[in-house]
């Protein structure tokens, strides 16, 4: 249902842009979303889409921005002024009526 990509090695202070291909269109979900786990700890929400609002985790504000491609099936997460502290894989989730699915995560990693 969601194959995630994007990710990589990246110093603080830089960018990379998370994509996630979806097999349906991005209206078809409730709400999408982006996760992230770093070693060691338990998966935490980063931001979601719906179709009206964007929410974001308060660690990520005014650095991320989550969007969506409805034409091409594709959420995406960009990620600016990177931190050490957003190492982590990072998984994309959608949810269908009481479904939700989950991508494989890409891993993140920044260096100091």
């Amino acid at each position: 249902q969601l194959q995630a990509s994007g990710g990589g090695l990246v110093q603080a202070g830089g960018s990379l842009r998370l994509s996630c291909a979806a097999s349906r269109t991005i209206s078809s979900y409730n709400v999408m979303g982006w996760y992230r786990q770093a070693p060691g700890k338990q998966r935490e929400f980063v931001a979601s889409l719906t179709e009206s609002s964007t929410n974001y985790a308060d660690s990520v504000k005014g650095r991320f921005t989550i969007s969506g491609d409805n034409a091409k099936n594709m959420l995406y997460l960009q990620m600016d002024n990177l931190k050490p502290e957003d190492t982590g894989v990072y998984y994309c989730k959608a949810n269908r009526g009481s479904t939700g699915y989950w991508g494989q995560g890409t891993q993140v990693t920044v260096s100091s």
